[in-house]
């Protein structure tokens, strides 16, 4: 990971950034500016030429004649050369003096294969641009047959294009430290509610205090980064709260038995084995086998994650209960709706369903029947379980899935975790658990809808009684 910091990383990635635009711009700017100088040049060398050719078809006396070959390419003094055919110097333009253009490719195309065309030259330390063309024949004078090379010198042009160079590297590098300046300016004015956001993380971290938020939440990104933090500090906060409560109770409900193991033991140990302390110790035992297996089963629920495509089964909610009410006789099933097919885990979604059949057994009148009643709905599947006793109050019903939670009217016996761990095997299922009177409800999604949205019904007020 890199050491550098993100404003520095941002300033330096600005900079680079505009540094190779302003590059760019300077690279293209320069190459137009080459390419117009050289055409301005290349179209003045080929006006002169056609004007030499001119003078040789018309009057080709004057060619030799004095200052007649003299001009300007430019800002700069124009040298014209005229040869005959047999590549004999016939006049020269007096800005050359005493030097000789040389005889490159282009003035022996001219010449021999009569195509006139450019190329670039040295006379002595200066550059040259030459253009050559072939003569007329017509005329009669010397040069008739034979060709012109008018060259102009391109120092001019270098002398332009070096300074310009300069301008578009100090451009480049001006702009790129403006962009660097500007960057860290902006980044850190940007990145200062992060360095709260971090300074109250951190304290946050150091003190362990739970009640502590982030910041203040805002309608930018980083607002909506602090609300979305504060609101996982309150679910951990929630969190934490509830598993301090459910340690407190845990602790409360294994030491009750647990002290009356001991009791008992100690009463064995020094009057010897007696049936009523030794049913006693059983008792305690059971119900600490009982407690044990339902925390761990609320803890599996807590720790498991929604069944996926590759774990979850295919249940039939009215299949599992006609299983669930084959084991208790007081029990009846009837289905209504379409068939209640959910995905799932079968083991989990038996237990839930057999917790709600016994917490019916165990606080119904005694010997009343039990209904477990199926229903499938357009998207939702609902097994209910009912008995015929009073059943609980709105209150009641409030608390009802609360941990080790036990209504005053409640029998004596259970580990107050049954319907707990009903309502976290809805919820891990994507669905929920409710409680109406006497009645507790397990809904939960359908697997599959039909085409229109609904599911097939069966023969309606199906019912069926399992001995």
């Amino acid at each position: 990971m890199s050491r550098l910091s993100l404003r520095v990383r941002v300033a330096l990635a600005a900079a680079l950034a505009i540094a190779i635009a302003v590059a760019l711009l300077g690279a293209a700017t320069v190459t137009l500016v080459d390419r117009q100088l050289h055409r301005s040049l290349d179209d003045g060398l080929r006006d002169r030429a056609v004007e030499v050719s001119r003078l040789v078809a018309t009057t080709p006396r004057l060619v030799t004649a004095a200052g007649v070959l003299e001009g300007r390419v430019g800002t700069s003094a124009a040298y014209v050369q005229v040869i005959d055919a047999q590549g004999r110097i016939v006049a020269r333009s007096g800005a050359l003096g005493g030097r000789v253009l040389p005889e490159g490719r282009a003035l022996a195309r001219a010449v021999n294969e009569r195509v006139s065309g450019f190329e670039d030259e040295q006379l002595g330390d200066e550059p040259l641009r030459v253009y050559a063309a072939p003569l007329p024949a017509l005329g009669g004078g010397e040069a008739a047959g034979g060709a012109v090379a008018v060259a102009g010198t391109t120092q001019s042009i270098d002398d332009t294009l070096g300074p310009l160079h300069t301008l578009v590297l100090i451009a480049a590098l001006l702009a790129a430290a403006l962009a660097g300046l500007l960057a860290i300016l902006l980044t850190r004015r940007a990145l200062r509610p992060l360095t709260r956001l971090t300074e109250d993380a951190e304290a946050i971290a150091r003190t362990g205090d739970p009640a502590r938020r982030l910041g203040t939440p805002g309608a930018d990104e980083v607002g909506r980064l602090t609300a979305t933090l504060n609101a996982m500090l309150d679910s951990l906060a929630h969190a934490r709260a509830r598993e301090r409560r459910f340690v407190d109770d845990a602790s409360h409900e294994l030491r009750t038995p647990l002290t009356a193991l001991r009791g008992n033991a100690a009463f064995v140990a020094r009057h010897g084995a007696d049936a009523e302390a030794l049913a006693d110790i059983e008792a305690d035992a059971a119900r600490l086998t009982e407690l044990l297996d339902d925390l761990l089963a609320l803890a599996r629920e807590d720790a498991a994650a929604r069944p996926g495509a590759a774990t979850a089964e295919t249940v039939d909610l009215a299949e599992l209960a006609r299983t669930v009410a084959r084991d208790h006789p007081r029990a009846s099933v009837a289905t209504t709706g379409g068939r209640a097919l959910v995905r799932g885990e079968h083991a989990a979604l038996e237990r839930a369903l057999r917790n709600l059949v016994e917490n019916a057994e165990q606080h119904g009148p005694t010997g009343s029947a039990i209904e477990i009643a199926v229903a499938g709905g357009a998207s939702t599947a609902r097994v209910s379980v009912s008995d015929a006793g009073a059943g609980l109050t709105a209150t009641e019903g409030e608390r009802a899935f609360q941990r080790f939670w036990r209504g005053e009217r409640a029998a004596p016996g259970g580990s107050g975790l049954g319907l707990a761990i009903v309502r976290a095997t809805a919820e891990r299922h994507g669905g929920g658990a409710s409680v109406s009177g006497a009645t507790f409800t397990l809904e939960l999604p359908l697997k599959d809808l039909s085409k229109n949205g609904h599911t097939t019904p069966a023969s309606p007020d199906a019912k069926d009684h399992a001995s």
